[in-house]
């Protein structure tokens, strides 16, 4: 039995050359034809189609709030986005939104049969030119959030690790070749950055924070 589709977007060239791949591809059947956002909705409704193809800039109602409604209905719907744009902002809307692929219209002829598959084995799906943007991204904003959110200065967590781990003092001292000193002094200002008072503390902090772990 074929799987049921939808395809959403307001230009009809698209939808025609969508389609044509779908059939091509095999396994999937084309049940409906949308070109707005509000017409996805109540397609999707009342069809109830396995997969939603979704453009995102769509008249009346955009893709990402109809995809929204469109899961609040069914949330079984595998919805994959379809856009001109490798924006993060799309991406993560469309995704928040509970779509589970987002392709490119520029490579989708490429991607159609693989994202299908990923999302219906319960993947997410990311064309191959934004996943590198997305994954950059997520990085960035990692090492943003990172840097404003530590205390503690690249010495001191390589010191707060070995002091997780049951080093000695004057053991992490070799390891790093400085003196005693210089690791009590680490040591102490750690504890007062992070209002942490023992041993223990330190390395249930230093496992929060990932620098180490009970495996260690």
């Amino acid at each position: 039995m074929s799987l049921p589709v939808l395809l959403a977007d307001d230009h009809e060239i698209v939808r025609v050359g969508l389609r044509a791949l779908i059939e091509r591809l095999g396994g999937m059947a084309v049940v409906a034809e949308a070109d707005s956002g509000r017409a996805a909705v109540q397609l999707a409704r009342k069809l109830k189609p396995a997969v939603v193809f979704m453009d995102i800039s769509m008249p009346d109602l955009n893709g990402i709030d109809a995809t929204c409604q469109i899961l609040a209905d069914g949330p079984g719907v595998k919805v994959i986005a379809l856009s001109m744009h490798a924006d993060t902002r799309y991406v993560a809307g469309m995704l928040q939104a509970g779509a589970r692929g987002y392709l490119l219209k520029d490579s989708m002829a490429d991607e159609i049969g693989r994202a299908v598959q990923a999302v219906l084995a319960g993947e997410v799906y990311l064309a191959r030119k934004i996943a590198g943007v997305v994954v950059q991204d997520y990085v960035q904003r990692l090492a943003s959030e990172e840097g404003a959110s530590s205390p503690l200065t690249g010495r001191e967590r390589e010191v707060l690790q070995l002091v997780a781990e049951g080093r000695s003092t004057k053991g992490i001292a070799a390891h790093l070749h400085v003196s005693i000193k210089t690791i009590e002094t680490h040591r102490g200002q750690i504890m007062d950055k992070l209002d942490l008072h023992s041993v223990a503390e330190l390395t249930k902090y230093a496992i929060r924070q990932g620098l180490t772990s009970l495996d260690a």
